[in-house]
């Protein structure tokens, strides 16, 4: 390789070697806007059968950003080939025989990148970095073909520093680097496949295999680490020098996130909210949609979420509607005239709440007279419902349209509050000037 190398260097000080220069701009040229087209010719496709109505499979759509990443590469090494082969006939050609093995290694490390993203779905690294983490790889490549690695190795061997016993380089470093994400992405993809079938285990409570995924996850990428470190030659003792400082942090300024994050594995072991229970605590109210290791997300009703610190969950009062069991009571409270018929007003109130789809036939709705009230009669209808995640305000408000309703049929009343003022006016007391019908007064008569 140094050879081609020094030999596409003295190419390039002749017209020979400039030739070769246009040659292979107007190739990686031709390339990209080819591979341009063809894939804004793809995503209008999938966007018309979305349009209409039939939606790609996960394969489709797999084979599809494969293909995107494959058209650049695949076409250069294409071009550069074609370009070879006629230009050859004339000249020498060792700059293009450089790039060919380039633009190859380039297409094999974006598949397997991409594949990788595909195979760790559940690490977000690889999704929004998989374009410069295929670009650092493939700068590694080239630099091992083209020669340079070992200078480049020797001066970053140069760079290094003492902890103790150990002596840390730059190329340490960076083989540490190397080894930690190689092993982390193995870690990423076993813990994706367990939990995966942890998961599709229904046998099990949902916030335990939540939590034992999360747990053989973190252990996962713990073993990873170390084995990588050790893998490369770094004294894990080093590493009890870091423990200490972390350890000090935990116990000045990071307690209350670690208390979150043990009161977030507690959540998913006892199983006293899980996801899908509607809560309340402190002034939130919602539905339990996600249960994370550092926080806990309640969607209230109106569509909005709030995140709750898991340590607010674990040490404050939680009312949850459906820790043991989802049927709730609910209550519509009202009052009615003191004539009225309470046997028609029992009937309309049971009516009405018996017709609702929500309502529970058992235990059955019953109507309770809660007290003679100042302007008529206290009346209850209690009812249950077997799904809290679903609101209550929405079924009181039907059962209040409905019971009104079979008032005005029924001729039933509602009272209002009603106060009759007299006024009484009393006699002058005497010595008092009496008025006439104008308002002047008279003289007192003796």
């Amino acid at each position: 390789m140094l050879t081609a190398l020094a030999e596409s260097w003295r190419d390039l000080q002749t017209a020979s070697g400039r030739w070769q220069v246009v040659a292979l701009m107007i190739c990686l040229g031709l390339a990209w806007l080819t591979a341009s087209n063809l894939r804004q010719r793809l995503r209008a496709r999938f966007a018309a059968r979305e349009a209409a109505g039939r939606r790609a499979g996960s394969q489709l759509r797999f084979v599809g950003g494969g293909f995107e990443r494959l058209l650049f590469p695949l076409l250069g090494l294409a071009c550069v080939l074609l370009g070879r082969a006629l230009l050859g006939q004339f000249q020498s050609t060792s700059l293009l025989n450089i790039v060919l093995p380039l633009l190859f290694a380039f297409a094999v490390i974006r598949a397997l990148v991409y594949l990788l993203r595909h195979v760790c779905s559940s690490s977000g690294m690889l999704a929004t970095g998989e374009r410069w983490i295929a670009l650092l790889v493939w700068l590694g490549v080239a630099l091992h073909f083209s020669g340079f690695m070992p200078e480049l190795v020797d001066a970053m061997e140069q760079v290094a520093i003492s902890i103790g016993r150990q002596k840390i380089s730059l190329w340490l470093v960076v083989q540490a680097l190397f080894s930690v994400a190689l092993t982390l992405l193995v870690s990423l993809w076993a813990s994706s496949m367990f939990e995966q079938r942890l998961m599709a285990a229904d046998s099990f409570d949902l916030s335990f295999r939540v939590a034992a995924g999360r747990f053989t996850k973190a252990l996962l990428v713990l073993t990873a680490v170390l084995i990588s470190l050790k893998l490369v030659g770094i004294d894990l003792t080093v590493l009890s020098v870091f423990g200490g400082a972390l350890g000090v942090g935990l116990g000045l300024g990071l307690q209350r996130i670690a208390s979150n994050y043990f009161a977030g594995f507690i959540i998913l072991l006892d199983r006293s909210i899980r996801i899908g229970d509607m809560i309340t605590v402190d002034k939130y109210s919602g539905a339990v949609t996600q249960i994370n290791t550092r926080y806990t997300v309640l969607k209230a009703l109106d569509g909005t979420e709030a995140v709750v610190p898991n340590e607010m969950l674990v040490n404050s009062p939680v009312a949850n509607l459906s820790l043991t069991t989802r049927e709730n009571r609910l209550a519509v409270q009202l009052a009615v005239a003191y004539d009225s018929d309470l046997d028609a007003v029992k009937r309309v109130m049971l009516a009405a709440a018996h017709d609702h789809p929500r309502v529970l036939p058992e235990p059955v709705p019953a109507v309770m007279l809660r007290q003679f009230g100042a302007d008529g009669l206290d009346l209850e209808l209690g009812f249950w419902i077997r799904d809290p995640e679903l609101g209550s305000l929405n079924v009181r408000s039907d059962i209040n349209f409905a019971i009104w309703r079979g008032f005005q049929e029924a001729g039933i009343s509602i009272p209002y509050p009603q106060r009759e003022v007299r006024f009484v006016r009393e006699p002058d007391p005497p010595g008092v000037a009496a008025t006439n019908s104008g308002g002047i007064p008279t003289k007192p008569q003796f």
